[in-house]
């Protein structure tokens, strides 16, 4: 059974970082798609960031997130400074089971979710 279990959310000031972590278990995922999605309240899902082959951002986080990947300990990161309110949502962890993906943002494209974890950021 695969798993991917989020960790490293929490409360933030604005301006501030947080490191967000995604563990996989069950299968590896090495060079497979991997991606962060987040859901702010009474909003849809909606693509962050990805990692492959290369890494690739939605516009709004560029130069401020920075995902990268551990395949040694099947692991995503998400690195994000810089922190703005507008970015508060519980983010998720997804993986792909194709290594090939045509859109990284489309969430169709990824099988297995983590649960999320809370991003708030707040003065």
């Amino acid at each position: 059974q695969v798993q991917l279990i989020e960790s490293g959310g929490g409360l933030v000031e604005p301006g501030g970082s947080l490191r967000l972590s995604c563990v996989a278990s069950g299968r590896t995922f090495n060079d497979y798609p991997m991606a962060w999605f987040r859901q702010a309240p009474g909003k849809e899902r909606e693509y962050v960031a990805a990692t492959s082959r290369g890494t690739f951002y939605t516009d709004s986080v560029k130069d401020r997130f920075t995902i990268s990947r551990d395949d040694d300990r099947n692991t995503v990161i998400l690195q994000m400074n810089s922190l703005k309110t507008e970015v508060t949502a519980v983010y998720y962890c997804a993986a792909s089971a194709n290594w090939f993906v045509l859109d990284y943002s489309v969430r169709r494209d990824y099988e297995y979710w983590g649960q999320g974890t809370q991003v708030t950021v707040s003065s």
